[in-house]
C-alpha cells in the first residue's frame, strides 16, 4: 500500500524517528515512511521482522487517526499536519 506524505510530514516523521528511543515506535514510523518510498508491506514486514498485517495496521492507524502509539497505548505520539495559509496556496 503506497501512501502519500507531504514533504513537511515526511521531514517531521524522519526527525521524530531520529529522536525516538522506543524501538517499537521507531518501527511504526518506518512503517509509515517506507511505503511513501515505494516499499511494499511485505518488504517492510520482512525488514522490520513483523507481520505484514501489523504493517497494514500501522499505516491504517496513521491514515485514520494521524498518530502512532505502542501496543499498550501508554505512549502516544501525535503528528500534527501543518496547515498552509490561504495566501500561500494561491501563488
Amino acid at each position: 500500500m503506497k501512501i502519500q506524505l507531504s514533504e513537511i510530514a515526511k521531514n517531521r516523521l524522519e526527525r521524530q524517528h531520529k529522536k525516538e528511543k522506543n524501538s517499537k515506535v521507531a518501527d511504526r514510523i518506518k512503517s509509515i515512511l517506507l511505503p511513501s518510498e515505494g516499499w511494499s508491506n511485505k518488504q517492510i514486514a520482512q525488514a522490520l521482522r513483523i507481520h505484514e498485517n501489523t504493517v497494514s495496521n500501522h499505516i491504517d492507524g496513521y491514515e485514520s487517526k494521524n498518530k502512532l502509539k505502542n501496543e499498550s497505548g501508554a505512549v502516544q505520539v501525535v503528528i500534527f499536519q501543518m496547515k498552509m495559509p490561504q495566501s500561500l496556496l494561491s501563488i
